[in-house]
């Protein structure tokens, strides 16, 4: 979308008739379990705006497919959706404005299925030298003492 200024590659957009012309259906492929947040939602939504964008038709609904309950999810595209969606959106795009990189979550769980765990390195955010040259000078000092 040129202007959103968002890109993404669809897994799989069918194309649904009615009223005498086709309208873009994104289906979203998810490894796991819906979830109780909603980005796998917003995700969806992204693409339903950039579908919309290149047609120039509404995109109402789209879908998510979850492997691990084999079960698609359909998914409405109605206001607050839309409006999670460009917040989110205009939350990223100031990230990269302003080139600063967000703190890693608090919450390690969802760090095991992300494709940026090893860019972001959860595990060393907070730590500074300090602690380390403290235990580093303790335990020399147990290894030299009598």
């Amino acid at each position: 979308s040129r202007s959103l200024g968002i890109a993404g590659v669809a897994d799989l957009v069918e194309m649904r008739s009615g009223g005498g012309s086709e309208t873009p259906y994104p289906v979203e492929f998810k490894r796991g379990k819906p979830k109780a947040h909603r980005a796998d939602e917003a995700q969806l939504c992204a693409q339903a705006l950039c579908l919309e964008e290149m047609f120039g038709r509404s995109v109402p609904e789209g879908a998510l497919y979850y492997a691990g309950t084999k079960r698609r999810v359909v998914v409405a595209m109605g206001e607050e959706l839309r409006s999670l969606t460009h917040a989110t959106i205009d939350a990223l795009t100031d990230v990269f404005t302003r080139g600063v990189t967000p703190p890693p979550t608090s919450d390690r769980l969802r760090c095991r299925a992300c494709s940026l765990v090893d860019q972001c390195r959860p595990g060393a955010a907070g730590r500074d030298v300090t602690g380390w040259r403290r235990r580093r000078v303790a335990a020399s000092l147990r290894e030299t003492a009598p």
